[in-house]
This record gives structure tokens, C-alpha cells and sequence, in this order.
């Protein structure tokens, strides 16, 4: 899920990917209602685009959706001729995805997928993870999905703009996405901002140099709607 608002934490810091990975269960059939009525205008206005054509840009054949949600871009990349899986953490999202056509769509839990317990394919061009890194500890992740890609083999990550979600607090930490204004019953979703360097730091400690940065944006926006992170396997 894509935080939209973000505020200073009222979550259980004790367990907040606990949090998380229960709020992804309650709020899952409003999310899918969310992206399939255009609800999120950030995603219609810029981001939609900009992961579709970051994908389309390195040509790939064969792409992992890392936190595919109800699929949306798998059936737009199937749409273009492009072989694409996807990989989500809640069984109410990955159903919605078979159920609209996008296949093959696997069940796991970052834990299985760090520790490799359910087979998720291997030899991809690229794996893209679209507003879906929300966990304090997303190297071994990356490490996990390094070790997916085929040679030469890429990553393109689309996140929040550090710079413009962070307000006055610069700094590593979990913050609180309310949904605010969402119609619907929505649980608050605890999610992990980390700054650009962060960012970076993450990608060279799981084995990826980065070499693309994008910062895509609507003209008649004076601030960026996301980061778009294009990373390669280092050699």
C-alpha cells in the first residue's frame, strides 16, 4: 500500500511490521476499491506512468512485481507483451489479482521471501517494487531479490519523495499513514520512512549500484509526487 498522509507515530513501536502486515488485512477490498475507482489522484496524475514506463524503459521480458497489491501493473505490463509475476504479502490482494486476470500471483510473507521459503520464479530482467518497501529492514529483502535477478538483471523502486514526506522531521523512523479522507473504514497503516541516503545505503549493502534516479512530478505541481530508484547488480 501507498501512504497517502503521514503523521507522527500512535502505533505499538514494539511490533510495528506486526501493525503493518494487520492493517494491510483490514484495509485490503478498501484498497482495491481505492486503485480500481482512480481514488489516489497522485497515482492517476504521475505515478501510474511514471513505474510503467521506468519498467518499459529498461526493456525488460521477464519481471517479479515485489508487493503487487491487486495487480494493476501486472495486467498493464501482460498488456504490453511483457512475462510478469507477482508477489504479495496478503491473500484478500492476491486473490482480487488472480480474479482480474494477472497470473501467475504468489502468496508469501517478507519473512518467506528473505528466507526463500516459497518460490517465487528466478532469472528475472527486472523486479520492481511500486510503493511496496514499508518495512525497517529492507536489506535482506533486496539481498533476496539480488539473488532473483538473471545477470545483469535490474531494480526499480518507486517510493514517497523523502524531501516532500518528511516535513520538518529529516530522520529515520516509523510515521502513521491514516488515510485521511478515504471513504471507508480504514485501520491506520505504520510504515518506515528512511532518508535519501538511506535509500542508497540499502541498495549497496544488498548488492545493488544505483544508476538511474528519477523524481517524477506534475507541471503543475511545485513538488515532486515521488523517488524512482533504478538499480543494478554490482559487480
Amino acid at each position: 500500500m501507498e501512504p497517502i498522509q503521514q503523521t507522527t507515530p500512535d502505533i505499538d513501536l514494539s511490533a510495528p511490521e506486526l501493525t503493518l502486515m494487520q492493517s494491510w488485512h483490514h484495509n485490503a477490498q478498501s484498497w482495491i476499491e481505492a486503485i480500481r475507482t482512480g481514488a489516489i489522484e497522485s497515482r492517476l496524475r504521475v505515478t501510474n506512468q511514471a513505474i510503467l514506463l521506468a519498467v518499459m524503459g529498461r526493456q525488460p521480458e521477464h519481471v517479479l512485481d515485489l508487493g503487487c497489491g491487486e495487480g494493476w501493473l501486472l495486467r498493464a505490463l501482460a498488456e504490453r507483451g511483457i512475462k510478469a509475476v507477482g508477489v504479495d504479502g496478503d491473500a484478500t490482494l492476491v486473490e482480487a489479482a488472480r480474479a482480474a486476470g494477472s497470473s501467475p500471483v504468489h502468496l508469501a510473507s517478507y519473512d518467506a521471501l528473505v528466507e526463500a521459503k516459497v518460490i517465487v520464479g528466478h532469472d528475472y530482467d527486472l523486479i520492481c517494487a511500486n510503493f511496496a518497501l514499508l518495512h525497517q529492514d529492507i536489506i535482506p529483502l533486496l539481498a533476496a531479490m539480488n539473488a532473483l535477478l538473471a545477470p545483469g538483471g535490474s531494480l526499480v523502486i518507486q517510493t514517497l519523495h523523502p524531501w516532500t514526506a518528511a516535513a520538518d522531521d529529516y530522520q529515520d523512523g516509523w510515521r502513521e499513514e491514516t488515510f485521511a479522507g478515504f471513504e471507508g473504514l480504514w485501520q491506520p497503516m505504520p510504515w518506515y520512512f528512511r532518508t535519501l541516503s538511506s535509500w542508497l545505503n540499502a541498495l549497496d549493502m544488498a548488492g545493488f549500484r544505483l544508476v538511474g534516479l528519477q523524481e517524477p512530478q506534475h507541471p503543475q505541481s511545485p513538488v515532486p509526487q515521488s523517488l524512482l530508484l533504478v538499480a543494478e547488480q554490482r559487480e
